[in-house]
């Protein structure tokens, strides 16, 4: 079930939003078959951007990290969700491993680590932490922020299996599965390869960003995209932000500079044409990001072709590197989507949560140092939890379509669609079936 999620927030009445609820018998439907063929990652978390004449999302987390985020007042729902997701992976399934990322000082994040072990464990699984920290010997024990505690263990493997030392009961902790909620950026290590396929790795090793790339999402997304509108009788650029490729990049040195300057200027021709076609009067824009990478790191706001030409050594460094230190080499080149959305006078993004194929809730991404056409993740951003009106239908039909009920109907939509094309991308990169 798609929750009702409420908010303050009031915007121009979208015609795509007619369409989408006017069509909710076929959307669900096409879903439902999409949902036969293609398996949903376990779990997921949508950035969208509404931008009063188009929607899209313009990233896709396959590790996401603001569980704690969400309003506690709907755990139920994602806990039905989750066991939904568990029974596909495995109905013998008492044990799960949740591996973090390795930075215990993230506090925050790692209240994150411990909300999503709530969830797990309420679907009746014994849940412990296993942390890649290369020197932990023996188990720590944090505070949180919340008053609450988590215990990191380290990681032992015995043959191609992962457990835990032994724990009160004098057994070792062998884990049915491994929920990774880690990214992987610097690669997965030797520890988690070649393991017992019987000992589910979820997400695969090949979601983590040292072999994922945005452009290869997108490229499925522009597949799911097109799909969709074909469905509901819309333009795909409704949903779907233009996108390029570059190639060989290395920010330091100034290679490949004209490359991403020449495909700046051909994203935004094609986002000019459609701003004359839908009598847009804003100054489009193009989003320059990492073609592999997180937590907002090598992302870039350009407007002109110029822009990407007369980068300072300063703009050039935020770029050259991401997370892990990895040197940037790929970017993606992706239309810029404004976000009309505001709370208290300072700019918004929705982000949808999801497990397996169902929207279990979100949150506002707000900052108020950022502009329409800025990117929220970023130092300074704070989070307000989307909440939940009365459950029961998808939509309420007889209200305009951008009523609080409806325009969060079509948000979870648009996550929808997005984690289906994470599910195509996954397909295809499988190196199992390569």
């Amino acid at each position: 079930m798609v929750p009702h999620l409420t908010t303050a927030l009031t915007g121009p009445l979208l015609e795509l939003e007619r369409h989408v609820i006017d069509a909710q018998p076929d959307i669900e439907h096409w879903f439902r078959k999409q949902w036969m063929e293609h398996a949903a990652p376990f779990y997921s978390s949508v950035d969208l951007r509404n931008a009063g004449f188009k929607l899209a999302p313009v990233d896709t987390n396959l590790f996401p990290g603001g569980f704690n985020n969400l309003n506690p007042d709907f755990l139920p729902l994602a806990v039905q969700a989750a066991q939904i997701a568990v029974e596909k992976m495995c109905v013998t399934a008492k044990r799960f491993l949740i591996i973090p990322e390795n930075h215990t000082r993230n506090l925050f994040y790692l209240q994150n680590v411990a909300a999503l072990a709530d969830i797990v464990r309420k679907t009746g699984l014994t849940v412990r932490f296993g942390s890649l920290i290369p020197d932990l010997a023996a188990p720590l024990t944090l505070d949180l922020p919340d008053g609450g505690r988590l215990t990191l263990e380290p990681v032992r493997r015995d043959g191609n299996r992962l457990y835990l030392a032994d724990g009160e009961a004098g057994a070792a902790f062998d884990p049915c599965a491994i929920l990774l909620n880690n990214d992987l950026s610097a690669g997965a290590p030797a520890l988690l390869r070649g393991l017992d396929p019987a000992q589910t790795m979820l997400p695969p090793l090949h979601a983590g960003w040292a072999t994922r790339r945005k452009s290869k999402h997108f490229a499925a997304y522009d597949q799911v995209a097109h799909a969709f509108a074909g469905v509901i009788g819309i333009d795909p650029w409704l949903i779907n932000p233009y996108h390029a490729r570059c190639g060989e990049v290395d920010f330091h040195a100034r290679v490949g500079e004209e490359c991403l300057a020449e495909h700046v200027e051909q994203v935004l021709a094609r986002i000019r044409v459609k701003y004359r076609e839908y009598g847009i009067e804003r100054a489009p824009y193009v989003v320059v990001k990492a073609d592999a990478g997180t937590y907002g790191m090598g992302i870039m706001t350009v407007k002109s072709a110029d822009d990407v030409r007369d980068l300072n050594r300063r703009q050039r460094n935020k770029m050259a590197v991401v997370k892990e230190g990895l040197e940037v080499t790929q970017v993606l080149v992706q239309e810029g989507v404004h976000t009309f959305e505001s709370i208290n006078e300072a700019v918004a993004e929705p982000v949808v949560y999801m497990i397996d194929h169902f929207v279990i809730g979100g949150f506002y991404r707000v900052h108020t140092g950022r502009g329409a056409d800025e990117n929220l993740n970023s130092a300074g951003m704070h989070f307000v939890p989307l909440a939940f009106d009365a459950a029961g239908s998808y939509c309420d039909c007889g209200l305009r379509p951008d009523a609080p009920v409806n325009r969060f109907y079509t948000y979870g939509v648009l996550a929808r669609l997005a984690a289906l094309a994470a599910a195509i991308e996954l397909e295809q990169t499988d190196p199992e079936r390569a």
